[in-house]
């Protein structure tokens, strides 16, 4: 871990959804923000990866960085994503880094990869999210 989580976000801010998934965020860094997620139990019926769960992880990591890039007092959602799915991944682990494209007043874009445990792309993304105050 680069960066551990910042002391003025509360402990144990996690969503239901990540904790069922199983997603961990491992680096804390607003400009290169990295999580993993297993990929058993997260699979569809055929045993591949599910595109779904592919896509919670990316709207995790971007908008976490989001919400670190932003600062504490404000909020973000994600207003846009887009995914392309490059390889199937049917065992271990996915890992997502999320890395900005552009940071504005009101809007945050971040490019999202995701690999697996061999370093292989499995999936690549955009998120934009929206930035206010709380």
């Amino acid at each position: 871990m680069t960066l551990a989580r910042p002391d003025w976000l509360p402990a144990g801010h996690s969503s239901p959804l990540d904790d069922k998934l199983g997603i961990e965020i491992t680096d804390y860094d607003p400009d290169h923000l990295v999580a993993r997620m297993p990929v058993d139990g997260n699979q569809q019926p055929m045993g591949l990866l599910h595109g779904g769960a592919t896509c919670a992880l990316v709207e995790t990591v971007g908008s976490w960085a989001a919400a670190l890039g932003a600062g504490p007092g404000r909020r973000c959602v994600g207003v846009e994503l887009n995914v392309s799915y490059l390889r199937a991944a049917t065992s271990g682990v996915v890992t997502a880094v999320a890395t900005p494209v552009r940071r504005g007043r009101t809007l945050a874009t971040f490019r999202v990869e995701v690999s697996d445990e061999r370093g292989r792309p499995t999936a690549t993304a955009r998120l934009t999210c929206m930035l206010s105050s709380t």
